[in-house]
């Protein structure tokens, strides 16, 4: 019987199932009470984590916590320079909807009533784009999530760490008629459907994001892309606890 090489199908070469080489950087900055660099393949992202003593305007009082996140790109994280948002004057709209992703996501999994009433933001800057920024920003935005909080406990500020489960995110789309996973820029840029998913480590659904850039896909298709997308997260899960040494 003939061998299917699926790899031929990506301009990567990597089987349909097979994620970008992936690392995480802990404990990078010497000032943040957490931080990461994180690596998709070639998509870079910088993550920190910062304690404020506060909680933001529309939590004070109640005793409870807050993560918010912030996401930008650096100038030249892509093939030409981009003009920074603050010369502009604002945030655009995709900038905008990211860091409220990113900050749904990691709030689905903290305790925000152990926090007592404080914020914890997590920073997000873009130091290199190929596909899939703001899944390696949940996924890295995790890690240094979990090191501040590690901090707030290591130091008494609250009794117990407020992570309930760990999340990750990954991108799946269909590139040709093929489901595959985590898209680089080549294959997200011509993919017929582009989607994104954010998992927890117990396998709990945070946020699908799926779009059919032309012809409308399938449920068959759909359960593929979430197939693919568990097996992805379950190895980011797996690599985030190797980097906190869990």
């Amino acid at each position: 019987m003939a061998v299917t090489d699926n790899s031929a199908l990506r301009p990567s070469g990597r089987q349909t199932d097979q994620m970008r080489a992936v690392s995480f950087e802990p404990g990078i900055l010497k000032h943040a009470e957490g931080s990461c660099l994180v690596k998709f393949g070639n998509t870079h992202v910088l993550c920190t984590a910062s304690l404020e003593n506060q909680p933001p305007p529309f939590l004070r009082g109640s005793g409870r916590g807050w993560v918010t996140a912030e996401y930008g790109m650096l100038p030249r994280a892509t093939n030409e320079r981009t003009r920074r948002e603050a010369a502009a004057g604002k945030q655009s709209g995709r900038t905008q909807e990211i860091q409220r992703l990113i900050g749904r996501s990691l709030r689905a999994i903290t305790a925000l009533e152990l926090l007592g009433e404080r914020q914890i933001i997590i920073d997000c800057d873009v130091i290199q784009a190929d596909g899939g920024t703001r899944t390696a920003s949940i996924t890295g935005g995790f890690v240094a999530l979990y090191q501040c909080i590690s901090f707030m406990t290591g130091t008494g500020l609250i009794a117990r760490h407020a992570i309930k489960d760990h999340v990750a995110a990954v991108s799946c789309g269909i590139y040709g008629t093929t489901p595959v996973l985590d898209l680089d820029y080549p294959e997200d840029s011509a993919a017929a459907t582009d989607s994104n998913f954010v998992l927890t480590g117990t396998g709990g659904i945070v946020e699908i994001q799926g779009t059919a850039e032309g012809v409308p896909f399938t449920e068959e298709q759909f359960s593929e892309l979430l197939r693919l997308a568990r097996k992805g997260t379950t190895e980011l899960v797996a690599l985030q606890k190797q980097a906190l040494k869990l």
